[in-house]
């Protein structure tokens, strides 16, 4: 039975789709319905996760790109545009860890790296996209930032600084858009276990001490993140624009204890 979750005939791009949350949302895309272009460096990845969508009954779109390079985001989506006749769905999922250390000792390539990958991925993704859904008068774009965006993040500035920039474009651009019928939202993931949280989730002491922070007392899934990106992707939240969903079991509404970051700016995590 057809429900408003359906995403059936949609056609969605997912960017950062080789691993984590981005393999996570393009799964969860076509198990919806939809037929998915995914984007990452790693091809052979990326071949892999194709064969997952396929035999979910939905055609795959492999596209190599490095989302650090404006040239190759154009020729992206240009190619799934191709490819799939049209896009409804951007999810901006491209992302990584930043550099760590004190604010007065982070070089310039540090700031510049960290705020190309996780910041100016999604603004070329949105500038070559949205000329597209701005026509067709319809589409959702979701990008992912952090809850890191939220707060100040010590020995953790190039993230607090580009997650919030993806926060403040989220809502520019779905005020911006809402009334030609395109809907621009953010998830906001807390603790989640991917590849970047490995060496956390290895340190026994940090990720007790961590985890006893959370009020949920567990760590995220790049699964449970990926659920609502299919809500946002499709009619279910057809009233919903300019928003930032957090999913962090209950970490940003929580004041006391410890958090990574605290543990990070004193040197305890090495």
């Amino acid at each position: 039975m057809s429900t408003r979750f359906d995403l059936d005939g949609r056609k969605a791009l997912v960017t950062g789709a080789s691993r984590g949350i981005g393999r996570a949302v393009a799964r969860a895309f076509a198990q919806a319905g939809a037929d998915v272009a995914v984007v990452a460096r790693s091809t052979d990845e990326l071949q892999e996760l194709a064969a997952e969508v396929e035999r979910a009954g939905r055609r795959a779109v492999v596209l190599t790109c490095d989302v650090t390079e404006e040239e190759q985001i154009r020729d992206a989506v240009s190619e799934a545009i191709d490819a799939l006749g049209c896009l409804d769905v951007l999810a901006n999922v491209a992302g990584g860890t930043p550099t760590a250390g004190p604010f007065v000792e982070l070089p310039m390539v540090a700031w510049q790296r960290d705020m190309r990958l996780n910041f100016e991925s999604v603004l070329h993704f949105c500038r070559a996209a949205g000329p597209h859904l701005l026509q067709r008068g319809t589409g959702s774009v979701i990008s992912v930032s952090s809850v890191a965006g939220m707060a100040g993040a010590p020995s953790r500035s190039t993230i607090a600084v580009s997650k919030a920039a993806v926060i403040a474009l989220t809502r520019t651009l779905g005020a911006e858009w809402a009334a030609a019928g395109v809907r621009v939202n953010a998830i906001l993931p807390g603790w989640t276990t991917t590849a970047e949280t490995a060496v956390v989730r290895a340190n026994e002491q940090v990720s007790a001490g961590l985890i006893h922070a959370v009020p949920m007392r567990r760590w995220g899934t790049p699964e449970e993140i990926a659920d609502s990106a299919v809500y946002l992707a499709g009619d279910a939240s057809s009233m919903v624009t300019g928003s930032c969903l957090t999913i962090d079991a209950g970490v940003s509404a929580y004041v006391g204890g410890p958090t990574l970051l605290d543990l990070l700016a004193y040197g305890r995590l090495g």
